[in-house]
């Protein structure tokens, strides 16, 4: 499912246009990633987690060449699933 088709299941599901629920899901989203940037975690009970983890520096190697890269020391957005959307998944 990309966001074109999300939008218009949200708009079919609420009853909204599809141009009320493509603002909806965007306010959404920014709202997310606005709380990630300062650090903080988005908890939607029933359904995951959203959390800013460190990732340390470290080295990797070019495929093509082998030579050693120094990867830089960065930050990850990442998602853990709550248990109702395991259970769902997995019919339960």
């Amino acid at each position: 499912m990309n966001k074109g088709e999300l939008v218009a299941a949200v708009a079919d599901k609420v009853g909204l246009t599809r141009g009320q629920a493509g603002e909806a899901i965007d306010a959404a989203i920014e709202a997310i990633t606005g709380a990630l940037k300062k650090g903080d975690e988005v908890k939607i009970v029933g359904f995951g987690t959203f959390v800013v983890t460190n990732r340390a520096a470290g080295e990797a190697r070019n495929p093509r060449t082998g030579e050693k890269v120094k990867v830089p020391a960065s930050k990850t957005p990442k998602f853990r699933a709550g248990a109702g959307l395991k259970d769902a998944v997995n019919n339960k």
